[in-house]
């Protein structure tokens, strides 16, 4: 004979489950930015970590990096716009680059 227990007892166990399932998957709940998105659906496939800690990267100051992004997404026919460049440009400096603060005035645009 199966007993099936009473719902006081199965809600707080399914609770446990979960919170233990969300700790066990990193990054699970947590809100992507839009530049993660973009870049984890069209450039993780080719571009690893070693992509941009390389030692002869051409990524050296914002202009550069918006550039490169800019460059890799017409390569790959994406028709990004200038928001979408810019935030995967920030995420890419978040993640690996530190570059300091731009300028006011070269945050206005990503266009070269």
């Amino acid at each position: 004979m199966t007993v099936i227990p009473s719902l006081p007892f199965v809600r707080p166990a399914l609770a446990a489950l979960l919170f233990v399932l969300g700790a066990a998957a990193p990054g699970v709940g947590r809100a992507q930015s839009r530049g993660e998105l973009l870049y984890g659906t069209h450039c993780l496939a080719c571009h690893s970590t070693q992509m941009h800690w390389r030692e002869k990267k051409q990524v050296v100051d914002w202009p550069s990096l918006r550039a490169q992004v800019r460059r890799w997404q017409a390569a790959d026919h994406l028709a990004w716009g200038d928001d979408d460049i810019e935030a995967v440009a920030q995420y890419l400096d978040a993640l690996y680059y530190h570059l300091p603060p731009p300028s006011p005035r070269a945050v206005v645009s990503a266009r070269p």
